[in-house]
């Protein structure tokens, strides 16, 4: 410890506290913190180097851009999801199971949501939610080739929905939506759209949940037929 020329104290490097040595994982950690208190939008490399007290400039050695850190925030968030226990049931109810705790990571998470669209994924969560799904795949009696070509389907159709709803609405705002689609298919002439006026009821029936599972089965159901 010395006194510079202006009288103030100047602490010497050698009696700070050693910052811990910078890795891919505590960027990733630090990432996840920021994220949790303030949203995606702050989650840049400068304000990662300032909260780990280094350059932005080192992040690059360890982080190749800001997609693979988005990536890797999602890898990292996918870790329930993949540590969870298998249901009781068939293959269809785990590879539901693990697909509906990939849109409710998702879903909880907009701006992650959005990001998922545009962003490959990657890291050894996503890498077991992948090998977990073609598991369940080849069990149900898909061929490779499907197995292989279906998971992208059935990721990318959660990832849509997680999107969709990633602007929660208040339940009076929900309804008021139902209300204006039979409204409008109320309205429908007959004659111009005969299907939508015999099928009216039923296009706006069915639960959230009861949907999904729809979905997910119309695509098993395609890619055990392919």
């Amino acid at each position: 410890m010395s006194v510079n020329g202006n009288g103030r104290v100047v602490r010497s490097r050698r009696e700070r506290p050693a910052k811990a040595a910078l890795t891919r994982q505590g960027i990733i950690e630090t990432a996840l913190a920021i994220l949790h208190a303030e949203g995606l939008g702050k989650v840049t490399m400068r304000r990662i180097a300032t909260d780990l007290d280094t350059g932005h400039a080192s992040l690059y050695v360890y982080v190749r851009d800001a997609e693979d850190l988005h990536a890797q925030i999602l890898d990292a968030l996918l870790a329930p999801v993949v540590a969870a226990d298998p249901p009781a049931g068939d293959w269809r109810d785990r590879v539901k199971a693990l697909l509906f705790g990939y849109r409710d990571v998702l879903h909880a998470r907009p701006e992650i949501a959005r990001m998922a669209l545009s962003t490959q994924p990657s890291g050894p969560h996503f890498t077991a939610l992948v090998e977990a799904l073609l598991k369940e795949l080849h069990a149900g009696g898909a061929s490779d080739r499907a197995a292989a070509w279906g998971v992208d389907l059935l990721l990318l159709g959660q990832t849509a929905t997680a999107v969709e709803q990633s602007t929660p609405k208040p339940a009076r705002h929900a309804t008021a939506d139902v209300d204006a689609i039979t409204a409008t298919i109320a309205g429908v002439d007959p004659a111009a759209a005969p299907h939508i006026t015999r099928l009216g009821a039923e296009l706006v029936s069915g639960t959230p949940a009861e949907r999904a599972d729809f979905a997910v089965d119309v695509i098993l159901d395609g890619i055990l037929a392919a």
